[in-house]
């Protein structure tokens, strides 16, 4: 019983989705309620209120665990030849379960996430959240194997988890009160921010991924970016996207500098630009597909400590 709730956790990427909770968590607690407050005594109501946040969240998790269980279940051809260590389906779980689990968690995600719409009378959460389940239907049978639209998908899903807590609180009524004027636009501001985050590290990790996992993908017919156009192309990209975030964040830091907020200044050198020129580097010298594993080992490092600098935000 141990060993079967081992492999199911692994097969659910438990880590993964414990990294989902911590981003929404975070930026609930962290940017959402304190972008509420105008006063040291007085907030503004919020439509996403903390036990409805809570089932957002599960199903959130929920969604993506079912995703990953779908994924290794078409994926388990291709698996054999590039993780035969990691293999869980069949050795320990029959696919048949698979399916059942992933059925399971897939309704039990977007029942909740329609739930949460009703909650905060905005229909485009429920609709998203089911959305989300027929996108990675389709990720793991068909857009993954195909020329970069699997990495567009991912990425774009990766951003939802933040844009969904936003679009929570976006009403239209609230834009005819002057006083939500500044919350929502500020609320925006973040969304984006960390949004535009979420995409562009991941759609980084995403092409170093289909490079590390060239060999089992070229046997089985799949067209990602590094089999079509080259490793080198797709190291070329990965490096154009890399450039392209650490640039944003160097102008972040100039528009945060008026703030005087030298905390967040230093540790958005010290732990996230830094990181990422380093990694730059490791990506041109990189070979072999341990380099490219190690690599985005490092990148989702840096994506947690992306997320982890809402705490500094609330702190300053």
């Amino acid at each position: 019983m141990i060993r079967l709730l081992g492999a199911f956790f692994k097969l659910i990427r438990w880590p993964n989705l414990f990294f989902i909770a911590v981003t929404q968590f975070l930026f609930y607690y962290c940017i959402l309620l304190p972008c509420y407050r105008t006063g040291e005594l007085f907030s503004l109501a919020h439509q996403l209120q903390e036990h409805t946040f809570w089932l957002l969240s599960l199903s959130s998790v929920l969604i993506a665990a079912a995703g990953y269980i779908i994924n290794d279940y078409f994926d388990l051809s291709i698996d054999r030849v590039n993780k035969p260590d990691r293999l869980v389906i069949d050795k320990v779980i029959k696919r048949r379960w698979t399916i059942v689990w992933h059925w399971i968690l897939s309704v039990a995600g977007v029942a909740l996430g329609f739930y949460v719409s009703l909650k905060v009378h905005h229909a485009v959460v429920g609709l998203a959240n089911l959305g989300c389940v027929i996108l990675l239907w389709f990720y793991s049978t068909v857009f993954k194997r195909k020329l970069l639209i699997g990495n567009v998908i991912i990425s774009l899903l990766t951003a939802w988890v933040i844009l969904v807590l936003y679009v929570c609180e976006f009403r239209v009524a609230l834009f005819q009160d002057p006083d939500y004027h500044p919350v929502l636009s500020r609320l925006f501001k973040f969304s984006i921010l960390y949004a535009g985050f979420a995409f562009m590290i991941s759609m980084i990790r995403e092409v170093i991924k289909d490079i590390e996992d060239m060999d089992g993908d070229a046997r089985y017919g799949c067209r990602t970016m590094p089999i079509v156009w080259g490793v080198n192309t797709a190291k070329v990209f990965a490096a154009t996207w890399l450039l392209v975030l650490t640039g944003a964040l160097i102008v972040i830091q100039f528009y945060v500098i008026q703030y005087s907020w030298w905390m967040l200044i230093a540790y958005s050198v010290l732990l996230l630009i830094l990181p990422l020129l380093w990694i730059l580097r490791k990506l041109y010298q990189a070979v072999t597909p341990a380099d490219y594993h190690f690599l985005s080992s490092m990148i989702k490092a840096v994506m947690l400590t992306g997320i982890l600098s809402m705490i500094i935000i609330e702190i300053v």
